[in-house]
């Protein structure tokens, strides 16, 4: 069976998970719950199959204008779920890191944000990037705002230096990015790494997102050229691991 290159990095927009509640006449944090358990699934798949960084959306800066009662379970669903995940990323190899304005989150999930990415910083077999309270434009506008912090000349301002000044710094660009829930939009969703992303969008509600379509939509990925502009680039030049086709 041939064997074609994964992406190095995947982003995913996880949508869907009040719909899939209010379906089933259920309160929208049963949705968040069930979307929270399709994380660990993913994540898992992501890590197994040589994929190197993985980027979820957690929450959006325009998130923010839910209700109240809504954005507190899901932050305190987020950081329940971050501490009882924190032992398998030390067994698991797993650097975590939080990219987003953190100055809106609480100060008790600043602080374990903080706690975590330190103590998972040195590992390096997987990156699980989440974005939290995260806005790509005001990514690109806190990008400005460090440059004029540094007092960098105009001719000094490249494209380089902007990756460098970007949350996401450090990091190759996504190679996938995976909408769920029929939406066929980034929403704001890292718009200067997504340049060259190759786009997957399915109709499946993040909660009812399964393993096997997460690899059909690697499959759909993996027959694609990817030409940047130019006549055709290997393929290969772009990926991580191996995964059989």
């Amino acid at each position: 069976m041939e064997k074609r290159t994964v992406p190095r990095h995947i982003g995913i927009i996880m949508d869907g998970n009040g719909r899939w509640a209010e379906k089933r006449g259920l309160p929208r944090f049963e949705g968040h719950k069930m979307g929270a358990a399709r994380v660990r699934e993913i994540v898992k798949t992501a890590k197994e199959i040589g994929i190197e960084i993985l980027s979820l959306y957690v929450f959006s800066l325009e998130n923010w204008m839910r209700p109240e009662d809504e954005i507190n379970i899901i932050m305190d669903l987020f950081e329940a779920n971050l501490k009882e995940e924190f032992l398998n990323f030390l067994k698991g190899d797993i650097r975590f890191k939080v990219i987003g304005n953190k100055d809106r989150l609480s100060k008790n999930i600043r602080e374990t944000i903080e706690a975590i990415e330190k103590m998972t910083e040195d590992n390096s077999s997987f990156i699980l990037q989440c974005a939290l309270s995260y806005g790509g434009r005001d990514e690109i506008v806190r990008a400005v705002q460090r440059a004029v912090s540094l007092k960098l000349k105009p001719e000094e301002i490249t494209e380089e230096r902007i990756n460098e000044l970007l949350d996401t710094r450090g990091a190759p660009n996504p190679d996938l990015i995976i909408r769920t829930s029929g939406e066929q939009r980034l929403s704001n969703f890292l718009l200067w790494q997504s340049a060259y992303s190759e786009l997957y969008f399915t109709s499946t509600l993040w909660p009812d997102f399964t393993k096997e379509e997460f690899m059909d939509a690697i499959h759909e990925y993996q027959k694609r050229d990817r030409r940047f502009g130019g006549i055709i680039r290997e393929l290969s030049m772009q990926g991580g691991g191996v995964l059989g086709v």
